[in-house]
């Protein structure tokens, strides 16, 4: 048994299947993974800054979600292409927390600012007269702020706890670092981290029972306008999109990390794996710039922009 918290602790991550054969197909699929996340995202926090018709709370929480998005892609791709590119698949204890406090801080950021999105929604389409007074920019600044403080701390906390706990093994059975993976290196008691992963998993369902509350209210205030119904289908559903997306990729990852075993494939170990750190970041720019008029419009017509410039530099 070894005390991580006074000597360096190396371990060893799982190695992708055929590594072997397949290592620089892996990286070539890594790779332009990590620039479309980085591209889409980029590319549509870009135009909501740019486009003051955007400067809405909405779409000021839509590129909360796409920096959360890039912020959390960086905490698992990079080391993935280092990994893949060295054939050396090791961390150490230190960058292992490190993973951990990113990947997860960033997973608790995008439930808390979905909770968030839905609370615009609702003030927007049920209390339209109260909308710019309950959701000012000073309140929005303060609703994402709040977000990062709950995320950060509750995984400052769940990090630490793991950290603390002496390792009496050194394999994690997944490509990435993650908090229960950590745990289950110690041989020592995991009430306590068995404690605060309940009370987050209490967290988390009371965010999905708000959000689910908030649904039922925009669904009973659509059915009486016509205006309201359109309001929902353009706004809220990406947001249905993206909740349920975030919802299916957080269920995977919790059955794989407690409940998996060696039975199950090797190919379905690592789907489940990465289902979250390859879903959510690709798809909520997506579903959001390819439903909401005003962003895909803008979207568009700066990529129309952008090729004229690049095609008039040419000719140049």
């Amino acid at each position: 048994m070894m005390d991580n918290m006074t000597y360096p602790v190396i371990l060893t991550l799982m190695m992708p299947k055929d590594t072997k054969s397949y290592r620089h197909v892996y990286f070539i699929c890594f790779l332009a993974l990590y620039v479309l996340i980085l591209s889409i995202n980029i590319r549509l926090v870009m135009v909501i800054v740019m486009e003051k018709a955007l400067h809405e709370p909405m779409y000021i929480f839509l590129g909360h979600l796409c920096v959360n998005g890039i912020y959390g892609a960086s905490g698992f791709y990079p080391k993935m292409l280092f990994d893949l590119i060295s054939d050396s698949y090791v961390i150490s204890s230190n960058m292992c927390t490190l993973q951990t406090f990113v990947i997860y801080s960033s997973l608790l950021s995008e439930i808390t600012i979905l909770t968030v999105m839905a609370y615009d929604r609702y003030v927007a389409i049920c209390k339209p007269l109260d909308y710019h007074s309950k959701l000012s920019k000073n309140t929005c600044v303060k609703l994402v702020l709040l977000s990062l403080l709950v995320s950060n701390s509750l995984s400052v906390a769940s990090v630490l706890l793991s950290k603390l706990r002496p390792f009496c093994k050194y394999h994690i059975d997944k490509l990435y670092c993650d908090n229960w993976s950590i745990v289950k290196l110690s041989c020592a008691s995991n009430f306590v981290n068995n404690v605060l992963g309940y009370a987050m998993a209490v967290l988390f369902l009371s965010f999905i029972v708000f959000i689910i509350v908030s649904y039922f209210k925009l669904i009973s205030a659509c059915k009486a306008s016509l205006e309201n119904r359109k309001k929902f289908w353009q706004t809220c559903l990406p947001h249905i999109f993206s909740l349920i997306n975030f919802t299916v990729a957080y269920l995977f990852d919790i059955m794989y990390s407690r409940y998996g075993a060696n039975d199950i494939p090797e190919s379905l170990r690592n789907f489940l794996a990465l289902e979250l750190v390859i879903v959510p970041p690709v798809f909520n720019p997506l579903i959001y710039g390819l439903n909401i008029r005003a962003v895909r419009k803008r979207v568009f017509t700066s990529c129309v922009a952008s090729r004229v410039n690049v095609s008039q530099t040419i000719k140049t």
